[in-house]
């Protein structure tokens, strides 16, 4: 199977790209759906898989169109990250991280780094990796001339096996503060583990990434130790939590497809029911409804979160903090909802399917799995804390990595 690269280079309708977006994502992710399950068994890196993503073009759709990327705005962007996470979600959450490197460089970098960057990666097909844990301080920074040494451990990597390029931070000692940078991922002195082994999410790649004496020159930092991050610059993790919002959501509409066509199919309605076929029963029909009205409202705030933060982000250094809490707000709301939906519809689903639908073949505990792993990434009551205090007080989050 082939993806028509060349439709996206043509230049088009905002409508006309929109549609021809979806239709290659749809078409790679009932790629990636056909061995999903074999694959989610087997762990380990799906390297073959991360060329069909690179294959596909869809590595350049966050780029700006000066640097020769596709221009995307990031509701499309969101809803490609969920079409692939509903087949999918490690590779899914593989691609969205690399979009998520995208748009540091784009929030961090000097208007030479971003041409540099993005235009290479454009140019190269590069696949982004992350290494940027910003509550792993194992990783020190030491000032030398031209650069800094890089040494240390940073585990979480999400997307690191089988990158090309990784955003990475590390502690500077001299000033106890973190630096941002980039760097190639075959830089002497690195090594990528592929020792991830959670129960879920199994294919992210997110082993441990070691630094040994490693060299990383002036121009690759994006942000020096002791520089203040500007309201612009930390949008970076409103676009992460973003991320994980839809990942979720992918997750959960996922499990409830799958447990659909299970019960259309394949369910037999209960002996007492006094209905021929499970689809009749009103119980069942009942419990899908409620499941439903988990998974829809938090499509719809996923989806104005999405909006509020292509505003924010195309308003460049001129954004507010003003703009950017309100931002904050919105993308925590999406958050709690997918994540409340994803972890609720993964899990009920089997009360609607039955006992049979707990076979291996199916492999439907996968999403279960899949976001019980990916929303312990940052403590949900602390989202929830915010939303109070912000209903309360009309107190905005806090910026940091995670808020």
């Amino acid at each position: 199977m082939s993806f028509a690269l060349h439709r996206l280079a043509t230049p088009h309708s905002s409508s006309d790209q929109h549609d021809d977006v979806l239709a290659i994502a749809t078409a790679l992710a009932q790629r990636l759906a056909s061995t999903a399950v074999e694959r989610d068994r087997a762990g380990g890196h799906a390297s073959q898989e991360r060329e069909w993503i690179r294959e596909s073009g869809l590595l350049s759709l966050s780029i700006p169109r000066e640097f020769g990327g596709q221009g995307a705005d990031w509701p499309v962007v969101f809803q490609v990250i969920r079409v692939l996470a509903k087949a999918d979600s490690a590779l899914a959450h593989v691609f969205a991280f690399h979009h998520l490197q995208l748009a540091g460089i784009q929030l961090y970098g000097n208007a030479q780094q971003q041409r540099n960057l993005l235009t290479t990666t454009v140019e190269q097909r590069l696949f982004w990796g992350n290494a940027l844990n910003p509550l792993d301080q194992r990783t020190t920074a030491k000032k030398i001339e031209d650069g800094y040494l890089l040494n240390g451990i940073k585990s979480f990597s999400s997307g690191s096996v089988g990158s090309d390029w990784l955003t990475i931070s590390a502690w500077d000692i001299a000033t106890e503060s973190a630096l941002i940078a980039v760097i190639p991922s075959t830089q002497k002195g690195i090594a990528i583990q592929a020792d991830w082994d959670a129960f879920g999410q199994k294919q992210t790649d997110s082993g441990n990434v070691h630094f040994d004496d490693v060299l990383l020159p002036s121009e690759l930092v994006l942000q020096s130790p002791g520089q203040s991050p500007t309201p612009q610059a930390t949008l970076r993790s409103q676009v992460a939590q973003l991320i994980m919002a839809n990942l979720y959501l992918g997750i959960g509409l996922g499990a409830f497809d799958s447990a659909r066509q299970y019960t259309q199919e394949q369910s037999r309605a209960w002996f007492t029911a006094g209905v021929d076929k499970a689809t009749e029963d009103p119980f069942i029909q009942h419990r899908y409804g409620e499941l439903w009205l988990l998974l829809r409202p938090a499509e719809v705030l996923a989806d104005q979160a999405a909006l509020a933060l292509e505003q924010a982000f195309r308003q460049g250094p001129l954004v507010t903090a003003e703009t950017r809490g309100a931002l904050a707000i919105a993308v925590a709301e999406a958050k709690c909802l997918a994540h409340r939906a994803g972890i609720e519809v993964s899990s009920q689903m089997f009360e609607l399917t039955g006992a049979r639908s707990t076979s291996a073949r199916y492999g439907y505990d996968r999403y279960w799995r899949n976001v019980r792993v990916h929303t312990l990434h940052d403590p949900v009551d602390y989202k929830l804390r915010d939303l109070g205090r912000f209903v309360l007080n009309g107190s905005f989050p806090e910026p940091t990595s995670y808020s």
